[in-house]
């Protein structure tokens, strides 16, 4: 008779089956009527039935059906006698019932075939038999030969893996995706393998200066959320991310954990937030701790707390730590510090630096010192920094800069910069400026500026206005200000607008100068208001003086009194003026004293000018001598 074609088909694995766990009556209806048409000698019949019974795990009832039906030449029987036998132990005698059915054009036997040969460590007849079943259409086989092939490095892995996914194999579209993500880090030019912890690759980005400013929760700062900058859907990540999407859709926790990662750091946040909640619920312990970070970032500490404890119970090291910031920013140090050792016990090397950090806000230095020496040599390069640091305070230069080079060598951006200070300060510049340059080109804001001064310094205008820009663009109001320095001596001389015209727009100069200014920086303040005064704008001048002599800067109080005095304000000036005199202004004091003088106050206006002489500079000096000496003769007179 022909050989018929297959007529059921097993569970997933494709060899292994399930009993029912509950009786349906329309399938014992099913299963009667089968049984009749068995017994009454229909192969086709005892072939689903006994399919039927290997389901449900009657092995015994299967068996002889199986074995019946086989004889006849069914291959579907054949295949699954395979499967029933494989089950009993006898892998051997299954594998020559899936041969059988395998060369009559079983797909699923020839997968099976190649699972046994594969497993007993024959991989040229594996594959042979994978590649049979997979050109059939077999998913399975498609997804086994794909796994086989990248097992070996084969560039036909990607192929037949893709196909296995097209099908609607969610391990096949996960893993179709990892294989797309890291060809997007090659592209990139990124060594490491992209998103093993896809949550901790979107949040650690870099540490803020200095060692003690570390964070805790096992990520060190803010990733950049809006990195994408939209939906990008091209090229290799792009196709990554919809395999994530299908095979999450599908139920894969671990696709669900990247596609929420992904949708993270492009600021889609609450999409992140769902695909991470269908992850965790699904018992993914690093989708729960992400979603964790989500709710605490949305200001619902409490909620973020439960997924941390669900996390750090499923043996989240993150998590740990999440937890141990969130009790020590409480005060809760002891519970910290056991959350802590919980995250070095699920082997997270950042509960030993942040039990580091603990110890050092404690003052327990010796302790500090034992957990970031732990951390460091396991790796942590914060750790080696924050070390380093600790000895450094403590009088050892020696023996903070190893640490130092270390965490700097393994990329530590601060430990470059702090690399450069300990060299400043053995007056070696040029191995100062190396390390300054080298934190810069990562971002150090505060390298940056060390950089663009020692530009200036050399006279190379156009290198120091460069990284200049890169400070005053992270933050920093001395370089804002040294920028405007920069751009100020490069202007045209400005001349009075004419009658009737509207004053000169700001340059670029003052709008870093005013960037300077409201971040604090006196000298910044001052000059805002001189540029402010040049156009006209007196209200504007005197309220930046005004805040950078409030502020200390006995310039900024100078030019307020000239300007009160200007306005009619004498009094107020020379409170001012006063105040800078005191700070060691000689200017200020050689006003106080012709003002003194000019009222009659001479033994007051005399002393005022002993002061400015005393003080300078010598035009100051020169000045004020032939005031006192007027003086003096006026009061001998």
């Amino acid at each position: 008779m022909d050989v018929m074609g297959d007529k059921a088909t097993l569970l997933e694995t494709g060899r292994f089956v399930q009993p029912a766990d509950r009786e349906d009556p329309g399938a014992a209806a099913e299963e009667l009527r089968h049984r009749l048409a068995a017994e009454s000698g229909d192969v086709d019949a005892m072939s689903v039935l006994g399919s039927l019974l290997l389901r449900r795990g009657d092995l015994d009832g299967a068996e002889s059906l199986l074995r019946a039906a086989t004889a006849e030449g069914d291959r579907a029987a054949a295949n699954n006698l395979g499967v029933l036998l494989h089950q009993r132990g006898y892998a051997d005698e299954a594998a020559g019932w899936w041969r059988v059915a395998a060369v009559a054009g079983s797909a699923a036997a020839a997968h099976a075939l190649g699972r046994h040969h594969r497993e007993r460590g024959d991989e040229p007849a594996a594959e042979y038999w994978l590649r049979q079943s997979a050109e059939q259409g077999h998913t399975l086989g498609a997804y086994a030969l794909a796994d086989l092939l990248e097992h070996r490095g084969d560039l036909g892995a990607e192929r037949w893996m893709r196909v296995a996914a097209e099908r609607g194999h969610r391990e096949a579209a996960y893993r179709l995706a990892r294989a797309l993500d890291r060809r997007a880090a090659a592209e990139r030019g990124e060594s490491a393998e992209p998103g093993e912890d896809p949550v901790r690759a979107v949040r650690e980005a870099g540490k803020g200066p200095r060692a003690d400013r570390g964070a805790r929760g096992g990520r060190s700062g803010r990733g950049d959320r809006s990195g994408q900058g939209g939906k990008d859907v091209r090229g290799p990540a792009g196709e990554a991310e919809q395999w994530y999407r299908q095979a999450a859709a599908r139920g894969h926790r671990r696709a669900a954990l990247h596609l929420g990662a992904i949708l993270e750091q492009r600021g889609d946040l609450k999409e992140a937030g769902r695909w991470y909640l269908n992850s965790a619920k699904d018992g993914e312990a690093r989708a729960a701790c992400a979603l964790g970070f989500l709710l605490r970032d949305a200001g619902d500490q409490e909620s973020a707390a439960v997924w941390w404890l669900k996390a750090a119970q499923d043996g989240d090291g993150n998590a740990a730590n999440a937890l141990g910031a969130l009790h020590a920013e409480r005060g809760e140090t002891q519970t910290a510090e056991r959350w802590y050792r919980a995250a070095m016990d699920a082997g997270d090397v950042n509960g030993a630096y942040n039990l580091g950090l603990l110890c050092a806000e404690q003052d327990r230095t010796a302790q500090a010192d034992q957990w970031y020496r732990r951390a460091a040599y396991a790796g942590h390069r914060e750790a080696a920094n924050a070390l380093a640091v600790l000895l450094l305070q403590g009088g050892d230069a020696a023996g903070a800069e190893p640490w130092f080079s270390k965490a700097a060598e393994a990329g530590s951006v601060d430990a470059a910069f702090n690399l450069g200070i300990l060299y400043a300060s053995r007056n070696d510049e040029a191995a100062a400026l190396r390390w300054y340059e080298r934190a810069a080109a990562a971002g150090h804001t505060d390298a940056a500026l060390q950089v663009g001064t020692a530009r200036l310094r050399e006279g190379d205008e156009q290198e120091a206005e460069r990284h200049l820009r890169c400070a005053a663009g992270g933050g920093s109001a001395e370089a804002a200000y040294r920028l405007g320095t920069v751009l100020d001596a490069r202007s045209p001389a400005e001349t009075s607008p004419a009658l009737g015209t509207s004053a000169t727009e700001k340059t670029e100069c003052e709008e870093w100068y005013e960037r300077a200014a409201e971040q604090g920086h006196r000298r910044a303040q001052v000059r805002v208001g001189m540029l402010a005064a040049g156009r006209g704008d007196v209200v504007e001048a005197a309220r930046w003086y005004r805040r950078a002599a409030e502020a200390g800067s006995r310039n900024g109080a100078f030019n307020l009194g000239l300007l009160l005095a200007r306005e009619g304000s004498e009094p107020e000036a020379a409170l001012w003026w006063t105040r800078a005199a005191d700070a060691g202004h000689g200017r200020a004091a050689l006003r106080l004293a012709l003002l003194y003088a000019r009222h009659g106050q001479l033994a007051q206006g005399q002393r005022w000018a002993t002061r400015a002489v005393e003080l300078g500079p010598a035009e100051v000096a020169e000045r004020a001598g032939r005031l006192r000496e007027a003086l003096r003769q006026e009061l001998s007179a």
